[in-house]
């Protein structure tokens, strides 16, 4: 038991490091030896299947692609892509055709997608790397609601999304800008990726992701980034990602093949993901679900490689349990959790990086439930091994909410995952064992040169815990973990800094988003 001597010890470096974080948020502190612009992994992914189970997923997947089939609707041009390549094409009705795909076609398409790639960020010491043992943590995307404890669950504004990617921008934490943070309900929909595009340009310095809802709106969205980083260097680098997803089961609409076709021209990145919710539109079984997700996240990928060989693409999955009684979504629930650690088994067999996973949750408030789900639905993502997880902060409500308090809680998360995927570091230094002898048995070792050479980095410090004394936590006025956050993302947004921008690129942005808004009339659906 630590004397009084030890305890007060304890309370005044506590106090010395509260006090002494530093940075324009104060978030990171002491912790900036953790900051990254993306993680490298120093930890092994969990295989979670055996060699013969992981054979027949694959196989599965294969007669799912060879007996079914994927069904495309309204682009042609994709059609004929897949049937040059050998694709069993069947005109079903008007703009609507069935392609099936002998066992093992799509593999050797995608054998020239790239394993690993960088995504170049406007700041260059903010360029990720995609694949590998690289790890980039983004926002949460989609949501169509935002909340927060003052003004409750509301539509989503411009406003609100240009705070959010300021409190991403500030987290030492996050890796990437995100994309659709939330929907800016209060700006056309024809008009509003202009705003949100801009906003990532404006805001952050990092990475982002660019519009997918039309062909025109994701060709906006190339167009700008070649305005910010020159169309010589857009057309021999990715400085753009988007976000696909199949409208499952088993069906690749003409919006999905013509954006994902815009980018992969342009030489731009994208993400391919099955939002599979088991029971509904994919099996309820762990292993059917990732069979399916495997068979439409490939075909996805495979038009990339097939427009332009060699462009980036992630293998993706979107895994979610349902509600028998209800009917219900459930997040962050135990078995689509497995499934993420099978689908990063399985990426790996193909050599292509993977999203899938995240902070996911249910609960209806930043309270016990939703940090509970967040972490096993997270958990898989970093035991599985994915290389971009999309949804790393703020998801709430089933992924109809933006939660500014979650948003908070959910980077301090991901601070500490830092430190976990940082493992263990085995050295003659850290062993410590001069620490023991420096004073030897039965003394504390607070003063020795071993404490003092390590204390400042050896452990991973939250912004957002309290970890004082009942007593203290009491006269303090018992905040909870909700509390905290809703007083921290205001903090931030208040010391928030805009990155520098070149004001010429920045009057070029402007004039295209000028032009473009006034080409064509509002359109609220």
């Amino acid at each position: 038991m630590l004397d009084q001597e030890v305890t007060t010890g304890v309370r005044e470096r506590r106090s010395r490091r509260s006090s002494g974080k530093s940075g324009r948020t104060g978030e990171a502190g002491e912790n900036l030896h953790l900051r990254v612009p993306y993680i490298t992994r120093k930890v092994p992914t969990y295989d979670l299947l055996d060699e013969e189970s992981l054979i027949r997923i694959e196989a599965g997947a294969d007669r799912i692609l060879a007996e079914i089939g994927i069904e495309f609707r309204e682009d042609p041009d994709t059609v004929e892509l897949f049937r040059k390549a050998g694709g069993e094409v069947t005109n079903i009705e008007k703009d609507v055709w069935n392609i099936r795909f002998e066992p093992g076609m799509i593999r050797e398409i995608l054998k020239t997608a790239p394993a690993s790639f960088t995504q170049h960020a406007r700041n260059r010491a903010n360029n990720v790397e995609i694949g590998g043992k690289a790890m980039v943590f983004a926002p949460s995307y989609g949501s169509p609601f935002v909340m927060d404890l003052d003004k409750g669950r509301r539509y989503g504004t411009i406003e609100d999304f240009q705070n959010l990617v300021k409190l991403a921008q500030s987290s030492p934490w996050l890796h990437h800008s995100g994309g659709t943070i939330c929907e800016p309900t209060d700006v056309p929909v024809n008009k509003r990726h202009l705003d949100m595009v801009y906003a990532h340009i404006r805001y952050s310095d990092r990475a982002f992701l660019g519009s997918i809802t039309a062909p025109e709106r994701a060709e906006d969205s190339i167009e700008m980034c070649r305005i910010l980083f020159g169309a010589e260097f857009v057309d021999q680098n990715c400085v753009i990602m988007g976000n696909f997803n199949t409208t499952s089961p088993l069906v690749l609409d003409g919006a999905t093949t013509k954006g994902i076709t815009a980018y992969a021209r342009a030489g731009q990145g994208s993400i391919h993901l099955p939002f599979l919710l088991g029971g509904a539109v994919s099996p309820l079984t762990v292993a059917g679900s990732v069979a399916q997700c495997l068979a439409e996240s490939m075909v996805s990928c495979a038009i990339t490689q097939l427009v332009r060989p060699g462009a980036p693409a992630i293998l993706a999955g979107f895994l979610s349990s349902m509600s028998l009684r209800s009917g219900s979504p459930t997040f962050g629930t135990p078995e689509p959790a497995l499934g993420s650690l099978v689908m990063g088994q399985l990426a790996r067999r193909l050599n292509m990086p993977l999203r899938c996973a995240g902070n996911f949750s249910t609960s209806k408030r930043p309270d016990g439930q939703a940090m509970q789900q967040s972490m096993m639905s997270m958990m898989s993502a970093i035991q599985g091994g994915a290389n971009y997880i999309l949804h790393s902060a703020g998801f709430l409500d089933g992924l109809l909410s933006m939660s500014y308090e979650k948003f908070v809680m959910d980077t301090d998360m991901c601070g500490a995952l830092h430190a976990y995927l940082n493992g263990v570091e085995v050295t003659e230094d850290t062993l410590g064992i001069d620490a023991l002898a420096e004073q030897g048995p039965g003394k504390h070792l607070f003063s020795t040169a071993h404490t003092l050479r390590h204390y400042e980095t050896a452990y991973w410090d939250s912004a957002l815990n309290d970890d004082s004394p009942y007593e203290t936590w009491s006269e303090q006025g018992e905040a909870d973990s909700a509390t905290r956050a809703n007083k921290r993302w205001k903090d931030i947004l208040a010391k928030y800094e805009p990155p520098h921008l070149d004001a010429d690129k920045d009057e070029a942005l402007k004039d295209f988003i000028a032009r473009k808004k006034a080409s064509m009339a509002d359109l609220w659906y």
